[in-house]
C-alpha cells in the first residue's frame, strides 16, 4: 500500500529527473557548438571576406580598385656617361655616375570600366605623373649624356643586314650627324625628344612597319590614359580568380614566346592576389613592359608601419637566370638558345619593337658578375636597396607595400661597316634603373585590414571558451544533481519501505486482538 507522501514524492522526483536530463542535453550542444566553432568559424569569416574584397560595383572595395586611395611614386636613377669621347676613340672602358633620384608622383585611376556578363571587369588605366623636385636631387632640366637608343638599336638590328646597307645607313647618319651618345635633358629622356632618325623611318619606312611615334623617351606616351584594354576577374563567382587578368587587348595569351605557360596571362595587376595567400603560394604579376608574368615567391612574414601583417614575396632567384642554370626559361628563346639572354638578364626586344632592351634588376642584383664591371661606376648590388619585392596582406590579397625595380639596359652589337659605331664593343650598357611603389595605405584601409586580421581571432577564441566553459559547468551541475537525486530516492525508498512495514505490523497486531474469543 502506497501512502500519498510516496506518490507526491514519485512524481516530484519524475519531473525533477527530466529537467536535469534536458540540463544535460543543453550542455552537450553548447560543447558540441564550441567544436564547430573551433573547425568551422574560420570557413565562415572566410566566406565573409571572400563576399567583401570581391569587385562588385558601389562596394567600397570596388572603389578602392579604381581608383586607389595611395600615392605611388617612381624613383629614376640615370647612368651618365663622363668619357663618351674617350669610351669610342680609345677604347677606353665606360665610366657611368649614378645620378638620381629624379621623382615623380603617380596618380592611378581605372576608367572606361564595363562589367561584362561573365564576372569581368573592362577598364583603361590612367595614369598621370607630376615631377616632385622637393624629392629630386634636381630639376628635369639637369643634363645627361647616355647612348643613343634610337641609332644603337638600329646599328645592332642591321649587322646581320646586306652590307650595302649598312653602308648606306653609315652615309645617313654622317649626314645627319647622329652620334652614339646624346646629350639629353632628363625630361628629354624620360619624357620625350625629336629623334632625326625616327623623324627619318616615318618618311621612308611602310606605313605597317612604322613605330608609333616620332620622338623617343623611355616613358614617351605613358602621362596619360593607356589605350590598352585590360579584362579581369571580379572574384565574385569564383574567388581563386579575383583580380586575375582574363585578357589583355583580347589576348588570353602573349603572342612572343614558346609555350603556353610562357604566354599566359594570368596574374594580376600587382595591386590586389586571390585572397587566404599561404607561403607556399606563388603570386604572378603582368606588366606590358616586362613582356612576361612575373612570378613572386614567398621570402618572409613582415609588419608594416600600420601594425598590419603581411608576407613578402619576391622574384625567384631562377626568373631571369640562364637556361644553363634554369632549363625551363627555354621558353623564352624564340630563335633557340643563341637568343637565350645571359645570366641576370631578359629580353624585351619583342615587346620594344625589336630594340634590343634587356631587363635586369638594379646593379645587375642576382646577375653574373661580369656584367656590372663591363663599365666603371657602378657600385655592388645590395639587396635592400635593390630587391624587386611586394608586401602583401594574405587574408584579404591587397598589396601594403611595393618596391618594383628594375633596371634597364642596351644590348650593343659591334658592326665594323658603320663608323660611327665601329669602336663601340659588344656591350649590356646600362641606361637607368627605376624604383616604383607604394610605402603605405590610407588608414580607413588598414584599419579594415587590422580588424579581418585580430577581431575574427579572438571571437573565435571567445566563443570556443564561452560555449565550451558553459556546456561543462552545466554537465558538471546536472551530473551532481543527478546523483544527489539518486541518493536521495535511496532514503525516500528506504523510509518508505519502514513505513510499510511498521503499517503491516500494526495492521498484524489489530487482525490478532479482534481474532481473539470475547471474555465475560
Amino acid at each position: 500500500m502506497n501512502g500519498p507522501k510516496h506518490k507526491f514524492c514519485t512524481k516530484l522526483s519524475s519531473t525533477y529527473l527530466r529537467k536535469w536530463w534536458i540540463t544535460i542535453v543543453v550542455a552537450a550542444a553548447l560543447i558540441i557548438g564550441g567544436i564547430v566553432v573551433a573547425c568551422e568559424f574560420t570557413v565562415l569569416i572566410d566566406a565573409v571576406v571572400d563576399r567583401m574584397v570581391a569587385l562588385r560595383p558601389g562596394a567600397k572595395t570596388f572603389g578602392w580598385w579604381a581608383k586607389p586611395p595611395v600615392e605611388p611614386r617612381i624613383s629614376l636613377y640615370i647612368y651618365n656617361v663622363t668619357n663618351a669621347d674617350d669610351f669610342l676613340s680609345n677604347g677606353s672602358k665606360a665610366i657611368v655616375d649614378e645620378v638620381g633620384p629624379y621623382v615623380y608622383s603617380e596618380t592611378w585611376e581605372k576608367v572606361n570600366i564595363v562589367e561584362n556578363d561573365n564576372g569581368t571587369l573592362s577598364y583603361n588605366l590612367r595614369k598621370i605623373y607630376s615631377f616632385r623636385e622637393d624629392l629630386s636631387v634636381g630639376p628635369e632640366d639637369d643634363v645627361v649624356i647616355v647612348p643613343n637608343i634610337p641609332m644603337l638599336s638600329a646599328t645592332s638590328q642591321s649587322k646581320h643586314a646586306a652590307r650595302f646597307l649598312r653602308l648606306a645607313m653609315a652615309s645617313i647618319m654622317d649626314i645627319l650627324k647622329i652620334k652614339p651618345f646624346v646629350q639629353v635633358s632628363v625630361g628629354q629622356l624620360l619624357w620625350g625628344y625629336e629623334d632625326p632618325l625616327l623623324k627619318l623611318a616615318k618618311d621612308v619606312v611602310p606605313k605597317e612597319q612604322k613605330l608609333p611615334y616620332e620622338e623617343f623617351g623611355l616613358l614617351y606616351g605613358k602621362n596619360g590614359t593607356s589605350s590598352d584594354r585590360v579584362t579581369v576577374n571580379t572574384g565574385v563567382d569564383d574567388i581563386r580568380r579575383y583580380g586575375i587578368i582574363d585578357n589583355f587587348n583580347g589576348r588570353t595569351h602573349l603572342p612572343h614566346w614558346t609555350t603556353d605557360a610562357c604566354n599566359t596571362l594570368a596574374g594580376t595587376d600587382g595591386s590586389i592576389f586571390p585572397p587566404h595567400i599561404d607561403h607556399d603560394r606563388i603570386l604572378h604579376v603582368y606588366d606590358k613592359d616586362l613582356c612576361r608574368l612575373l612570378p613572386l615567391v614567398f621570402e618572409k612574414e613582415v609588419m608594416t608601419s600600420n601594425e598590419v601583417p603581411g608576407y613578402r614575396f619576391t622574384p625567384p632567384e631562377w626568373v631571369f637566370a640562364d637556361v644553363d642554370s634554369h632549363p625551363d626559361n627555354m621558353c623564352f628563346c624564340p630563335a633557340g638558345k643563341p637568343s637565350c639572354s645571359p645570366n641576370g638578364l631578359f629580353n624585351v626586344s619583342l615587346c620594344q619593337y625589336d630594340s634590343p632592351i634587356m631587363l635586369s634588376f638594379p646593379h645587375f642584383y642576382l646577375a653574373d658578375e661580369s656584367l656590372r664591371t663591363q663599365v666603371e661606376g657602378i657600385s655592388p648590388p645590395m639587396k635592400e636597396k635593390h630587391q624587386f619585392f611586394f608586401d602583401v596582406q594574405p587574408k584579404m590579397g591587397t598589396t601594403l607595400r611595393v618596391r618594383a625595380r628594375i633596371q634597364i639596359n642596351l644590348a650593343v652589337s659591334q658592326v665594323f661597316d658603320i663608323k660611327q659605331v665601329a669602336n663601340f664593343p659588344d656591350i649590356i650598357f646600362p641606361i637607368l634603373w627605376f624604383e616604383e611603389g607604394i610605402d603605405n595605405l590610407p588608414d580607413e584601409v588598414t584599419d579594415l585590414m587590422r580588424f579581418a586580421e585580430q577581431v575574427p581571432p579572438k571571437i573565435r577564441v571567445a566563443l570556443i571558451v564561452g560555449l565550451c566553459a558553459l556546456g561543462v559547468i552545466l554537465l558538471l551541475l546536472s551530473t551532481f544533481c543527478l546523483i544527489r537525486n539518486s541518493h536521495r530516492q535511496s532514503t525516500l525508498h528506504l523510509e518508505g519501505s519502514n513505513y510499510l512495514a511498521t503499517a503491516q505490523v500494526d495492521m498484524n497486531k489489530k487482525q490478532n486482538k479482534d481474532n481473539q474469543p470475547a471474555r465475560y
